[in-house]
């Protein structure tokens, strides 16, 4: 898995999620426990992983929306 995004706003990786799930993309988010840890404050990011075969068309997509990759 290669990480596509990086962010501390929950809804930017919800949209993100949505769209690629749109694409067939499979995705999955990384460091939820430890956003839950700190209490909800949105100090740590949470990422958002995909495949590596699917990383190329995942960032066209994220482009394509105006989604900041935030890496």
């Amino acid at each position: 898995m290669k990480e596509l995004l990086r962010s501390t706003d929950p809804t930017i990786l919800a949209f993100a999620s949505a769209l690629l799930e749109g694409e067939d993309i499979d995705c999955f988010q990384m460091d939820v426990n430890m956003s839950i840890l700190e209490g909800g404050i949105g100090i740590f990011p949470r990422r958002l992983m995909v495949r590596a075969d699917d990383l190329d068309r995942a960032e066209r997509v994220m482009r394509d929306n105006e989604i900041p990759l935030g890496r």
